[in-house]
């Protein structure tokens, strides 16, 4: 069935909803909290759990296979960068038509068919022979990852009230820094392995392995999603509200365990109506009217309804410029520090292996500029130690961001997310500078788990602010738009940060430093959103 054929169906649907007997409409807030909270929500988030697993893998997995790989592809510390960074161009590329395609087209359909279209690039990427055709694996990895990213978040959300969506968000979190913890396992039983082998004239190495069973929860995730419906919130924005009172039956069943027929709303406002209502008088086009009394005319409804447009207009426009910012600013410094711990930790490693001296962050930092020029300069035979202590550390630091996730849970309804994000970007900061102090292994990683931790609850909270204060219609678009934002921060920082390496050790250390505390100053910009409706 296509989608106009789909569309059809939905307006025939609708129509003899209408039909019903009148009776007092519900809202969404009203209907989500009729359904009720238990096993749905909980099954939900066991579904969602491998998708965001799938999320955080495609990326942060590079950064885990570049010391093993450092010689077989003949690394310097700038490919290192551009390898960290790329997957992120592929997302900026997309972000945009991913979330049009979300907003006008549903959440569900989405997800399902980007998870499982990701595992052709996970395998090419597996089955790479360079660098180049590794960066291009990666590039349309990113292309394709981009959609989920940022509908994944939307779309547990939309299955959940204004009294629970705070911690749901904060559980979001919980589960990417869980998902963060597989990735150190993995390379701790697969990287030390000296994997060698040959298949149709193609080398393998330990590390191409692991790439390709870092696809795993790409397939699981996909392949889970088909069980679910798609949001109610989506289906009431688009006029839907026949399958939107369906899905909130289905809710009711799963939680209460009372028959479909018994749930107390039957009959939901009409959101479509009221969202045809603010294109009219936001654009002034004569069809508005005509809309209106066509207001299940799904697809007449979308190419009017602009989210992009929306969230600059003039209620939302100085909002959406400092979401941008906080987001460029607190995912620049976020993911330049995770995405080469690995690469740092693996030579704070290898180099207690052979210096009895003080292991501090500056002279890793050093020892690591100093190995790559020896390699290109006096052409040093390339020897990489991989020990299953490499990744230890990673593992730490994961842990670490668990736990702090779980004290920001219990504490997120009671400070509110705005408070938290300006007390964790703060902290961050100080973090970053206490690095320079850094004088031992211990401390080291202490400060960076601390630092990680922080900026972690920090991101979490800005996408709540994100998918809290704009309507439905623009949520997807926001959160991907200030995505896209925080890639550029990605990507700027994974290329500052070789080139301030080898200025000296101050350079990369103030940038980690000065973002977090501009994230913390933008932070006490933003609205508080304690217990505001969904929209």
């Amino acid at each position: 069935m296509d989608f106009q054929e789909k569309d059809k169906y939905a307006i025939e649907k609708n129509n003899n909803y209408l039909e019903m007997p009148n009776e007092p409409a519900a809202d969404f807030e009203t209907a989500i909290k009729a359904a009720g909270f238990g096993r749905f929500n909980i099954l939900l988030l066991a579904v969602a759990f491998p998708a965001f697993m799938a999320l955080v893998i495609e990326t942060g997995v590079i950064s885990y296979i570049l010391p093993s790989a450092e010689c077989d592809l003949d690394l310097t510390l700038m490919d290192k960068g551009i390898l960290n960074a790329i997957t992120f161009c592929g997302m900026i590329v997309s972000a945009i038509a991913w979330a049009y395609l979300a907003d006008t087209r549903g959440r569900k359909r989405l997800l399902v068919c980007c998870f499982l279209a990701n595992v052709i690039c996970v395998i090419c990427a597996a089955m790479s022979q360079s660098t180049l055709q590794l960066m291009i694996a990666k590039f349309f990895a990113g292309l394709i990852i981009c959609g989920p990213f940022s509908v994944l978040v939307s779309y547990i959300t939309e299955f959940h009230g204004s009294t629970h969506r705070p911690r749901i968000l904060m559980v979001a979190g919980i589960m990417y820094a869980t998902a963060s913890i597989l990735l150190p396992l993995l390379a701790l039983l697969i990287l030390p392995n000296e994997w060698n082998f040959t298949i149709w004239n193609m080398k393998f190495t330990s590390w191409k392995v692991y790439l390709a069973v870092c696809g795993t929860p790409c397939i699981v995730g996909g392949l889970l999603l088909t069980l679910f419906p798609e949001t109610p919130r989506f289906l009431m924005t688009k006029g839907r509200n026949y399958e939107a009172l369906e899905v909130f039956k289905t809710m009711y069943y799963i939680n209460t365990r009372q028959p479909r027929d018994t749930f107390p709303i039957k009959e939901l406002i009409n959101d479509a109506n009221c969202q045809l209502n603010n294109i009219k008088s936001s654009t002034d086009l004569q069809t508005a009217e005509s809309k209106e009394n066509h207001k299940f005319d799904i697809e007449s409804q979308s190419p009017q309804s602009s989210p992009l447009r929306d969230i600059f207009s003039k209620q939302y426009f100085w909002l959406t410029i400092r979401i941008f910012l906080l987001n460029f600013c607190i995912l620049l410094g976020q993911n330049t520090m995770r995405l080469w711990l690995p690469q740092l930790f693996a030579s704070l490693n290898e180099y207690e292996q052979t210096s009895t001296e003080k292991t501090s962050m500056c002279t890793i930092l050093e020892y690591s500029v100093n190995k790559t020029d020896s390699l290109i300069n006096f052409n040093e035979e390339c020897i990489v130690v991989i020990t299953p202590a490499t990744y230890s550390n990673n593992i730490v630091v994961a842990a670490i961001i668990i736990i702090a996730f779980l004290v920001a849970g219990t504490l997120i309804n009671i400070l509110g997310d705005k408070t938290m994000q300006v007390l964790a970007a703060a902290i961050c900061g100080t973090c970053g500078l206490a690095l320079y102090w850094s004088s031992s292994t211990l401390t080291t990683l202490i400060i960076t788990s601390l630092y990680m931790s922080m900026a972690s609850i920090a991101t979490s909270s800005s996408v709540t602010t994100s998918v809290t204060v704009y309507p439905t219609t623009s949520r997807t678009i926001i959160v991907s738009s200030a995505m896209t934002c925080g890639r550029i921060g990605t990507i700027l920082g994974n290329l500052l940060f070789p080139m301030l390496m080898s200025l000296g050790c101050i350079p990369p250390i103030v940038m980690f430093a000065a973002v977090m505390y501009l994230t913390s100053i933008l932070a006490c910009t933003m609205p508080n959103i304690k217990k505001i409706d969904l929209k």
